[in-house]
């Protein structure tokens, strides 16, 4: 049942009304985690009406979550957080039933904790996670959206929503463990997880209410620093060279350079460091004079240790497809955005405009 007066900021909207608002709180919406993304999420979802949330986390609340963790507070310092979460729930709606598992999602237990929700949000911190949520809600047919916060960055998908693209469609492979660095190894800025959290609690509300144009084949990048949004689009591509990842370079939105542009911001002084992602047969064939390394588009994030932190990155390949794919590769490790550039063109496009640039045999 609707309650009409908690609600009525919702009602009046025309996109939503008696009947959306009927659809919130008919939903079940589970969160992985209870933490940073977790918070915000179960924070609005809750308010918003959800019918039923379902929090599942493992951890234990330390002194050092409550700078960004904002359902806990000082006297729940060593208490669950999922029984924390749900307490709040319960203390801001009673008409929301909400249940909590003191347990880590697991091979184990995710079918049985999926069923019967109608969206997984993902509010963890690791990678292997999102893959296991990626796989279940695949075989169970549920959408998910997906969080993640790293320094002043974060980003916002939404994952098998009617078929649509995955999470393994926009990263096929995970990245090596020790190339990604949790919160409490490379600090986070406290106030992006409730950023990242309420666009993610936006995401699902809109999936619930079947209103607007959900992140579906969307990845949204923001930038705390720059105060900037930028999107990346993915999802199936004809082309052979990026038809197993799924990423569309015509619709990617990222920060790109042609060669004309490149060599004029080069004749000005900046100086990127410069990948070359393509196979080692291609290498061998011809290479650009200015290259600094080389490194195989499914191989990128090997190349995060030698990438000098004081330089810009100008990725290409031979058309700018896979170049596209190894800034996606790289955005998942956490590497600074704002940092990439990829070669619109390729190495052939810098070809027809500097011939000379080119080392060939």
């Amino acid at each position: 049942m609707v309650d009409l007066a908690r609600h009525s900021r919702h009602i009046l909207l025309p996109q939503v009304g008696v009947e959306g608002q009927t659809r919130l709180a008919k939903a079940r919406v589970l969160c992985v985690g209870a933490g940073g993304l977790g918070c915000p999420v179960i924070q609005y979802l809750a308010a918003a009406g959800v019918g039923h949330i379902t929090i599942v986390d493992d951890d234990i609340i330390d002194i050092s979550n409550l700078q960004r963790q904002i359902l806990h507070r000082t006297a729940d310092v060593g208490t669950p957080k999922a029984e924390s979460a749900a307490r709040f729930v319960a203390e801001l709606d009673p008409n929301i039933t909400v249940a909590h598992f003191v347990e880590r999602v697991s091979e184990t237990n995710a079918k049985q904790l999926f069923e019967g929700h109608d969206v997984i949000i993902d509010g963890t911190d690791n990678i292997p996670t999102r893959y296991l949520i990626d796989n279940t809600c695949i075989e169970l047919g549920i959408p998910w959206v997906y969080g993640s916060v790293y320094r002043f960055e974060g980003q916002v998908s939404v994952f098998n929503l009617n078929g649509g693209p995955t999470y393994s469609d926009l990263f096929p492979e995970a990245p090596p463990d020790e190339l990604i660095p949790s919160c409490a190894e490379a600090g986070v800025l406290g106030v992006l997880p409730g950023t990242i959290g309420c666009l993610q609690a936006t995401e699902a509300i809109k999936i619930i209410i079947k209103q607007g144009e959900p992140l579906r084949g969307k990845l949204l990048i923001f930038d705390a620093l720059e105060t900037s949004i930028r999107t990346l689009r993915f999802g199936n591509v004809e082309s052979e060279q990026v038809e197993e990842a799924g990423i569309d370079a015509d619709e990617t939105m990222m920060q790109s350079l042609d060669a004309s542009e490149a060599l004029q911001r080069i004749g000005n002084g900046w100086n990127p460091y410069i990948i070359d992602v393509r196979s080692r047969e291609e290498r061998e064939q011809n290479k650009l004079a200015r290259s600094d390394d080389f490194c195989p588009h499914e191989e990128i994030v090997s190349a995060v240790p030698r990438i000098p932190d004081d330089r810009d990155v100008l990725l290409h390949c031979l058309g700018g497809m896979r170049s596209s794919l190894a800034i996606a590769h790289l955005i998942q490790s956490g590497f600074d955005s704002t940092r990439l550039f990829n070669l619109e063109g390729g190495i052939a496009g810098w070809s027809a405009v500097d011939p000379d640039g080119i080392i060939h045999g």
